[in-house]
């Protein structure tokens, strides 16, 4: 089983990084101007601007 790539607000996080909001599903949902936060390990993702969206980590949150 594979690590975790997406994340919902309220959750740890597991590397220190850049995350961002991404859609449901991302692959086919752009998110104009999308929230971005510098989270380091262990801290709690933040809300996200609303409940469709979730946390990934900015190198895997590419837009096709």
């Amino acid at each position: 089983m594979g690590e975790k790539t997406e994340f919902e607000p309220g959750d740890k996080v597991p590397n220190d990084g850049v995350y961002m909001e991404v859609g449901e599903k991302s692959f086919h949902t752009e998110i104009q101007n999308p929230q971005q936060v510098t989270l380091e390990r262990g801290a709690s993702f933040p809300e996200t601007a609303n409940h469709n969206r979730k946390w990934k980590k900015k190198t895997k949150a590419r837009v096709h």
